[in-house]
């Protein structure tokens, strides 16, 4: 599988903008250097990440319960992609993924040994390994 993504810039790094166009027609957005570094309107390559990983985790997560035989009513994670000033530019410097999950049967324990193997595994945690990826995770009813 390749899957695709485009993006086009139109200016200089300040006063430009651009756009966003996911391969699958699902999300088509704008973004500029307000929206990535300031509190501007529109999205940015971070904010993308946070919910690739978010995604790719909360269904990695799902998968592995249900190879125990363990069946998720839900699992809502939010991923808080820390982007800061290192140097002279910019990193990402840490991934924070806060889950809470409903699923019958199982206590907390269970629920975190889960989640912990689900961020190792994760093919998006994988790609970012270079970066500290922290994880709160929670069972709800």
């Amino acid at each position: 599988m390749i899957r695709t993504s485009k993006a086009q810039w139109n200016g200089g790094l300040k006063d430009g903008n651009g756009t966003v166009k996911l391969g699958s027609g699902a999300y088509e957005g704008q973004y500029s250097f307000t929206s990535r570094f300031e509190s501007g309107t529109g999205t940015n390559p971070e904010e993308l990440i946070a919910a690739a990983h978010a995604g790719c985790f909360s269904m990695a997560l799902s998968a592995g319960l249900g190879k125990a035989g363990i069946n998720a009513t839900r699992i809502n994670t939010e991923a808080k992609v820390n982007f800061e000033k290192v140097g002279d530019g910019f990193s990402i410097t840490r991934i924070d993924l806060v889950t809470e999950g409903v699923v019958p049967g199982i206590d907390q324990a269970t629920f975190l040994e889960h989640a912990e193997a689900a961020k190792k595994g994760c093919p998006i945690s994988r790609a970012l390994a270079s970066v500290e990826i922290t994880l709160d995770a929670k069972l709800v009813s």
